[in-house]
């Protein structure tokens, strides 16, 4: 499946729930029915786009803001955060790899730091839609791992590497202002 062919997916899905402020639960939900319909090439992937997409997000910088919008970032938590970044669509995702201090302008960010929510944009239920999806499709809940591991690939190499770019301290407020100037005056003001 090509990039296209992904947000096409994403943004038809996105467009019949509105503006829903869950943690991804309705789109993920909703991508697993639409995807389940088969056939399972298409879940395939779409998986595979979604970690091509979920791995580029996976920097320093950007980690930096998902640091700064949660009040603290793990890895789990990161890789959430970057499910989060996806479901948001194609344009911002787009605007966060060229810039993740681009996410200071989002409605949800922007209302998300007024009322000192920590868990917007974090969507760990997007993760698992081609897995679900292919179990809804086969019957089978094993399928879809039993697929990369046919293949001899594996969807979770990124845990075997650092985030790209240059790593930098997240507690240090100097550095992370000069890094996020636009996030760090929604989260840290001074």
């Amino acid at each position: 499946m090509d990039e296209n062919e992904f947000w096409t997916i994403v943004e038809e899905t996105r467009a019949g729930l509105g503006d829903n402020r869950d943690n991804g639960e309705a789109l993920a939900g909703a991508l697993v029915h639409r995807l389940a319909a088969g056939p399972a090439d298409l879940v395939m992937g779409f998986g595979r786009r979604l970690n091509r997409l979920h791995d580029a997000l996976y920097r320093w910088d950007v980690w930096a803001a998902a640091y700064l919008i949660g009040d603290g970032c793990s890895d789990d938590s990161f890789m959430d955060f970057r499910a989060g970044v996806i479901a948001l669509g194609p344009a911002w995702y787009r605007r966060v790899l060229a810039s993740p201090d681009a996410l200071a302008d989002h409605p949800v960010i922007r209302r998300a730091a007024a009322e000192d929510d920590d868990e917007a944009v974090f969507a760990e239920p997007i993760l698992s839609v081609a897995g679900e999806a292919m179990e809804q499709l086969t019957g089978d809940e094993h399928a879809y791992d039993n697929i990369f591991d046919e293949a001899g690939e594996d969807p979770d190499q990124e845990a075997f590497a650092d985030p790209a770019g240059e790593e930098f301290d997240f507690d240090d407020d100097a550095e992370m202002r000069r890094r996020l100037p636009r996030l760090t005056a929604l989260y840290l003001p001074v």
